[in-house]
């Protein structure tokens, strides 16, 4: 009786074990998923009899219930119950299953081999391009992914005034190798008459200026599709003329522009220049070493066998494969895809030459040293055989000798300058200089001016540099050609051949002498002017770009390093701009096609930042009064003052501002109005204002009159009056302005901050106390708070009737589903008119400025608003405005600048 009773009850609890089994089955697998082969569980006793089939009876002793709507009988033959079992022991099987084991990675000592290595690099930059510091900077820089490239913004360490102080002392380096190099080869009247139409004289020097198609400068210009000026405008570019040949027609010219720009700016220039007819890249085959050189190889010895304890390295699985080789260049464009575009009617060609050639920026006065510290001039190579390389062969030129030697001695004088800010802007100057990691130094040196004033020769030469720049003939390089550039990057020694000669000297740690066997390289430094415009700080952030081949970019860069220069990302990039009071592409760009689509990421970025908070812990920017703390609605903020300056309303709006109090029903209202307007005449699209002599004028207007100054050369600037207003207006119409805020009490201006008209009270607060702090803006009434709430509750309580109801609801204007608490849904109300102040533009950047010591501000304004504004400004308080930030109530003073 007790054996009977010992045995039913191990039959009932079979089952379970068998799940608990199955249960540890699972976890032994997750725990067995990322562990090495070599560990192992042993199988358990109900893995086993599972597998085996010993299962069965346990399937058969669960109770199956009868199927509902079946035509089988339960108890029958084929019938539910059957189905049931079997369906029940496969189902416990296949929680028993074993499955599929992960693929086992590499150990870290086979994934840090040189190859492997190679091969997943190669890899990781299909998508996006690695530059060739991207190692360097991927260990000392947060890194992003922008515009197709893998690029550092800012260091791991805190080094923004350092990096500030080497702008302004001493030198910062940047990595723009990520620019885009566009080349058009042709005749000049034809390549002139091409790029004609994308370039207006009113707007500044364009391509055909004389001081740039030299060859002796290099230039800038804004660049619009072909004819429209001055709408659809796409961007800046930097452009470099290849110096001309005497007797020849044929140019060549480099564009410069961001990556950002490439995608506008390519098919553009391919239609003025005619050039649609795509060439093929030639398809070189793989030749290998064996073939490329068919030297006697020596029979195998099997005798000759490694000894015990040697290295082996490991042998590749087909041994005819080709070894891994580092890219160079954009790795991401497919071998076939054509990259030169000829036209068989205007004989133009282009050449887009990404990644072909790095670029590094030196910014701060003492670029030209640290240049001249870490670059030596080349020597010249008396070996008469023959060599592969491209140097000894340019050496047996006299007349190549000749030029090589007037550069060298220019770039010896550029050594005693003081200052890089010294320079004419633009300079150019072509050089061929030795591998600048044979003059490597053992530590980190900090490069001095070397300025020797004991000699009357050198002073002459520094002050006709100074004056006129550098010659015409020493502008010319061997960079430009092709075949140069590709000698330069196959022939360059590798590290581990240098130091495999560092090792084989007489003297342990001596300077290594520039031999036959290693390569020359060409190069280009061009002068980058800093601040043009404002009266203060002239030519603060100038330096000097260098223009290397690819392949050579480490070869350089741990060179400049050593000099002691302060290494900056995309972060600085905008605070250089910011400093300087330049426009930063795209960041303030607006009316070109790249500055609208950054803008529209910036504000989904923003956006996302902003719904990632509680909604307690966020900002409401309704109360507030800022429609839009996240973009600038630049078009509706034009047809507003289009609008006001046309009905000459502006006035009677400003004016009823201060006693305003909105409603729900009053803004729905303006909504509802402005909808109407818009669907009966489309507006026309705003544009910047970039006529120089216009900006002139207008800049003198914002200027009190005992800070005037006149730059016109001929004759004083026209006096503000209504009818210079009147005519200004009509030709500027629908366009903002860039403008330069400075802080006249305490604060840190914003990006997105509100630019606004003083009334007159606040110009009286202001004349008696300049210092004094702005006027308060009253809190406004979030009118959709009390909506969202209420739905809430209401979809927690409702019924199925009342939720379908409140799904067709939902389509409804601002309905619930589609408000985010504290922003103003689309479409906004009116932007200039919405607040107790007008409104007259934004803020683009905005910072505490370390070079003026208070709070420095870049946006636009509306060129209507300003003109009215200045014309009811009394004369010594013109250009003074009020910035509000987004998440403030406060306005302080501010006084606009339009440098030009």
């Amino acid at each position: 009786m007790r054996e009977t009773h010992m045995v039913a009850n191990s039959r009932r609890r079979a089952p379970t074990r068998i799940k608990m089994s199955a249960a540890k089955a699972k976890m032994r697998e997750k725990k067995m998923k990322n562990q090495p082969a070599s560990v192992q569980y042993p199988s358990s006793h109900v893995e086993s009899k599972a597998e085996n089939g010993g299962g069965g009876d346990v399937v058969n002793q669960m109770r199956i219930l009868p199927g509902r709507g079946s035509g089988l009988h339960p108890s029958g033959p084929g019938g539910f119950a059957d189905i049931t079992k079997v369906t029940k022991k496969k189902s416990l099987l296949a929680g028993l299953k074993k499955k599929k084991e992960p693929v086992k990675s590499k150990s870290r000592k086979a994934r840090r081999r040189h190859g492997n290595l190679l091969l997943e690099f190669n890899r990781r930059q299909r998508k996006n391009i690695w530059l060739e510091t991207h190692i360097w900077h991927a260990k000392r820089f947060h890194m992003v992914k922008k515009w197709g490239y893998c690029l550092g913004v800012r260091p791991t360490y805190k080094c923004y005034r350092p990096c500030y102080r080497a702008m302004s002392s001493h030198c910062l380096l940047q990595d723009l190798s990520y620019y885009c190099c566009i080349e058009l080869k042709g005749e000049e009247d034809k390549l002139l008459a091409a790029l004609t139409q994308l370039t207006c004289k009113e707007a500044g020097p364009t391509f055909a200026a004389a001081m740039f198609l030299s060859g002796a400068r290099q230039g800038s210009v804004t660049v619009y599709r072909a004819g429209r000026y001055p709408s659809d405008p796409l961007g800046p570019v930097t452009f470099l003329w290849r110096p001309q040949t005497p007797g020849l027609t044929h140019r060549q010219l480099w564009i410069w522009a961001h990556p950002a720009l490439k995608q506008d700016l390519l098919p553009e220039l391919q239609s003025v220049c005619q050039c649609c007819e795509a060439v093929a890249p030639p398809v070189e085959p793989e030749v290998l070493r064996a073939e490329a050189d068919p030297a006697p190889q020596a029979e195998p010895n099997p005798d000759n066998e490694l000894k015990a304890g040697a290295k082996r390295k490991r042998r590749c699985k087909d041994a005819g494969e080709p070894p891994a080789k580092r890219i160079l260049g954009d790795g991401t464009r497919l071998p076939t895809s054509p990259v030169t575009w000829r036209s068989s009617s205007t004989g133009l060609v282009i050449n887009d030459l990404t990644m072909e050639i790095i670029r590094y920026r030196l910014i701060g006065p003492q670029s030209h040293s640290v240049l001249a510290e870490t670059l030596e001039a080349a020597t010249v190579c008396d070996e008469l055989k023959s060599s592969p390389l491209w140097w000894p062969e340019h050496c047996k030129d006299r007349s190549n000798m000749k030029l090589h030697q007037q550069q060298t001695d220019v770039f010896n004088v550029l050594k005693g300058i003081y200052s890089t800010g010294e320079l004419p802007p633009g300079t150019v100057l072509g050089l061929t200089v030795d591998d600048p990691r044979l003059t490597l130094p053992r530590q980190k040196v900090k490069a001095a001016p070397c300025v020797n004033q004991d000699q009357v020769g050198d002073e002459e030469k520094r002050n006709q540099l100074m004056l006129q720049g550098v010659p015409l003939q020493c502008c010319q390089s061997f960079l430009w050609e092709r075949s140069v550039r590709e000698n330069v990057t196959d022939n360059k020694i590798s590290e581990q051949e240098l130091n495999r000669m560092r090792s084989e000297l007489l003297v342990p740690g001596s300077r290594l002498g520039p031999g036959p066997q290693q390569g020359r390289v060409p190069v280009l430094l061009v002068h980058q002017p800093g601040k043009q415009v404002g009266d203060e700080l002239g030519s603060w952030g100038a330096g000097w770009d260098l223009l290397l081949p690819k392949g050579w970019g480490m070869a350089f860069w741990v060179p400049l390093v050593y000099r002691g220069v302060r290494v900056a990302g995309l972060h600085m990039s905008l605070k250089h701009s910011q400093n300087k009071a330049a426009p930063h592409f795209p960041h303030d760009y607006p009316d070109c096609p790249a500055g609208s689509r950054f803008q529209e990421e910036q504000e989904a970025e923003f956006l996302d930042t902003f719904r990632r908070h509680p909604p307690a812990k966020r900002t409401n920017y309704i109360k507030h009064g800022c429609l839009a703390p996240f973009r600038c609605p630049w078009q509706q903020l034009a047809e507003e003052w289009e609008l006001l300056a046309t009905d000459g309303g502006a006035d009677r709006k400003g004016d009823g501002q201060t006693q305003m109090t909105r409603k729900s029903h009053e803004v729905i209202e303006e909504v509802t109005s402005q909808q109407n307007v818009a669907a009966a005449s489309p507006p026309s699209c705003f544009t910047v204002l970039r006529n120089r002599r216009s900006l002139r004028l207008l800049s003198s207007w914002c200027r009190p009159p005992t800070c005037r100054r006149q730059r016109w050369g001929r004759g004083a600037a026209l006096p503000l009056s209504d009818s210079a207003v009147t005519s200004f207006h009509a030709a500027h119409k629908m366009s903002v302005v860039w403008v330069r805020p400075t802080l006249l009490s305490k604060g840190k201006p914003e990006a997105h901050a509100m630019l606004c008209v003083p009334t007159a009270e606040d110009l009286k607060l202001f004349g008696k106390s300049p210092e004094s702090c702005g006027p308060q803006e009253p809190p406004h009434k979030d009118h959709y708070k009390s909506r969202i709430n209420r739905k809430k509750k209401s979809a927690k309580t409702a019924t199925p009737s009342q939720e379908s109801d409140h799904q067709t609801a939902s389509t409804d204007l601002h309905s619930p589903s589609d408000l985010i608490l504290g922003l103003w849904p689309d479409p906004l109300p009116s932007v200039a008119s919405h607040c107790s102040r007008v409104t007259l533009g934004w803020v683009t950047q905005g910072d505490f400025s370390l070079s003026v010591g208070r709070g420095e501000a870049l946006g636009f304004v509306s060129v209507s608003g300003l003109l009215h504004t200045l014309l009811k400004q009394p004369p010594e308080l013109r250009g003074t405005l009020l910035l509000r930030n987004p998440a403030s109530l406060h306005y302080r003073f501010v006084r606009v600048n339009i440098d030009v």
